[in-house]
């Protein structure tokens, strides 16, 4: 019995210390989908967060990719929830997110959302909750956990550009 239950304390601790991480059971119906690529890429994303955006331009260059966007708008940027609610309310949510994540809708007045995109924020959020994330931008990329905009990490998980 013992040993039956450090074997299993062993997975565990071997999962988190590797970066491994499980998109399986992530509910791609609740994302943002761009792209159509064979290679898949889960994305927590701020709409405010500059790498965020640094990011998302990277990215706009790789047709070998598809992307499944979650907002995680952080406290630290007082429009991130508006602008993440904005995009999950328009019937275009991938150009929403374009807008968004190109600096367009800055210094736009307040930004409208319906009941059905603030729904689909906190279920985005609690997405994000149930996988640990913690800051953005976050990247699931074939298992592994990327933190931050690190370009070498991600082209290693993905490849080089097509």
């Amino acid at each position: 019995m013992k040993s039956t239950y450090f074997a299993f304390i062993l997975v565990i601790c071997l999962t988190i210390c590797s970066g491994r991480a499980s998109a399986a059971d992530i509910d791609i119906s609740k994302s943002i989908t761009i792209g159509s690529g064979a290679k898949t890429v889960f994305e927590f994303t701020d709409p405010d967060c500059p790498f965020c955006r640094k990011a998302a331009k990277y990215f706009e260059g790789r047709s070998d990719v598809t992307r499944h966007i979650f907002f995680f708008p952080l406290r630290s940027h007082p429009r991130a929830k508006e602008k993440a609610r904005f995009t999950l309310s328009m019937p275009d949510k991938a150009k929403a997110y374009h807008d968004v994540m190109s600096g367009r809708m800055d210094t736009a007045p307040p930004l409208a959302a319906t009941p059905e995109g603030i729904k689909l924020q906190e279920e985005q959020l609690e997405i994000a909750k149930n996988h640990k994330i913690s800051s953005t931008p976050t990247f699931m990329i074939n298992g592994r956990i990327i933190e931050g905009f690190d370009l070498k990490k991600i082209e290693d998980a993905l490849g080089a550009k097509p």
